[in-house]
């Protein structure tokens, strides 16, 4: 491989855009590039870095196919995108989602195997096509090359938990119990109808009624009838909310960081895996519907002493931080170092590291 003049390998991560994919390959992304992994592989000359993110559209009759079924991925893309897939080809590809699998399994072809091709989520093709799939266990995928982990891979960088808490640094000074309510919405599986609604915010309002701190924030899903009730409920009992930009910097981070317990609605993986992540006592709210695999996701995080399912009121515990992302990027530098062998280093040189975390 020609020298780059960069050290460390070269990383793409490509998702659909939707939030909570791209979220996951970022997070692969930036612990990967934590200093002391980093100087483990910043021997490796790596061509054709990208240090944004690629976001895959794929247009036509090929997406609503079975993955197994598209005939030409590059076809289904819009030319500015087609034109990504060509060499200098990545060290590290990642992936995720189900539309975006093709690609993965396409940069590790052309690149003729070269590029170490990583793809999160179950991609719906042969494992075999992959280098690595990184699947929650309630997806129940196995093979040699799956890593299965709890949940979602989530992490956040030392310097991005740093700044949030400077800037929400009043936050910690509340008193009482500090409860950050963290709202989903619609999915497949899933409806946060207005009976929902309504039994939530009795809820909310029983534990406000005791004292509670609460901080709420929406996420892209939450449905707008459930924006507008939880916006008058907040401004009611004199809790926090936030919707959009326009209700200031977002303090999802910081609600995760300094609150005492965290509520969260069951439909999203990611937003209760960023919760364990940092060991807040996660309390399960329902919503109307029912999914077999997140059923087994739930439990799981029971079993593991992470959350327990929401019944009106809060309460305090403490377990093991949830952070399985360490293992997923073990894995990637492990697989990186049998491929390309460590020199021996008098001392460890300075390594490109942190073009994600700028972001």
């Amino acid at each position: 491989m020609k020298t780059s003049g960069a050290l460390g390998p070269s990383v793409w991560v490509a998702s659909d855009g939707r939030a909570g994919n791209a979220a996951q390959v970022l997070a692969i992304a930036r612990a990967l590039g934590e200093m002391y992994r980093w100087v483990k592989i910043a021997h490796i000359n790596g061509e054709g870095h990208r240090s944004a993110p690629i976001e895959l559209t794929p247009k036509g009759l090929q997406p609503l196919l079975p993955s197994s079924m598209w005939w030409s991925p590059l076809g289904a893309l819009p030319q500015d995108q087609k034109s990504i897939f060509q060499p200098p080809w990545p060290t590290v590809f990642i992936g995720a989602g189900r539309k975006i699998a093709p690609y993965t399994r396409y940069i590790r072809r052309a690149s003729q195997g070269k590029t170490l091709a990583i793809h999160v989520m179950n991609p719906q093709l042969p494992l075999e096509d992959f280098d690595m799939v990184v699947a929650p266990k309630h997806d129940q995928l196995s093979g040699d090359n799956v890593v299965d982990i709890l949940g979602s891979p989530a992490y956040f960088t030392p310097d991005r938990v740093e700044d949030t808490q400077m800037m929400f640094a009043d936050l910690a000074d509340e008193r009482g119990m500090k409860v950050a309510v963290i709202l989903g919405g619609d999915s497949k599986s899933h409806k946060m109808t207005e009976v929902v609604c309504e039994k939530l915010e009795q809820q909310l309002q029983g534990i406000a009624s005791n004292g509670a701190r609460l901080r709420i924030v929406c996420s892209r899903r939450t449905p707008t009838h459930a924006r507008v009730r939880f916006r008058a409920f907040a401004e009611r009992v004199g809790a926090r909310f936030w919707e959009s930009p326009a209700d200031g910097e977002n303090p999802y981070l910081a609600y995760l960081l300094l609150s005492d317990v965290a509520i969260v609605t069951e439909d999203s993986s990611n937003m209760l895996s960023e919760a364990a992540y940092f060991g807040l006592p996660v309390h399960i709210a329902k919503l109307e519907g029912h999914n077999e695999k997140f059923a087994r996701f739930h439990n799981s995080l029971v079993e593991r002493g992470a959350a327990r399912w929401f019944d009106g009121t809060v309460e305090h515990w403490t377990y093991p931080a949830i952070r399985e992302i360490d293992r997923v990027a073990d894995a990637i530098v492990e697989e990186l170092i049998k491929r390309y062998p460590q020199p021996k280093f008098d001392a460890p040189k300075e390594a490109r590291q942190g073009d994600f975390d700028r972001r």
